[in-house]
């Protein structure tokens, strides 16, 4: 059964930096699929962050270009997300994904907030 498992989230000033980390494991596939972060506001939809190729090509979502960096590490199955220059509109839950046979999996999220 694949499981994502995220960590890093937590309370940072604005200007601050935080580094997600994403550990997936349950299938020898993941590192064959495109990897991502998204982030949910209450009360909107839930929006792409960045993602990246298992080859480890990025693309990032306009408002976090610049500031945040995602990466990869196949052999062990981890995705990353470093966030720099944190704002408070920042402010949400963060969540991995992958999508094995057109079945997107989560994980079970973590929280960043930026105060102001």
């Amino acid at each position: 059964q694949v499981r994502l498992v995220e960590s890093g989230g937590g309370l940072v000033q604005a200007g601050g930096s935080l580094r997600l980390s994403c550990a997936a494991s349950g299938s020898i596939f993941i590192r064959d699929n495109t990897m991502g972060w998204y982030r949910r506001v209450p009360g909107k939809q839930r929006e792409l962050v960045a993602k990246i190729t298992s080859g480890g090509r990025p693309n990032y979502a306009d408002s976090v270009k610049g500031r945040f960096t995602i990466s990869r590490d196949n052999a062990e199955n981890t995705v990353y997300l470093q966030m720099n220059s944190l704002k408070p509109d920042d402010t949400a839950a963060y969540y991995c994904n992958v999508n094995l046979w057109a079945y997107d999996y989560w994980g079970q999220g973590t929280q960043v907030t930026v105060s102001s």
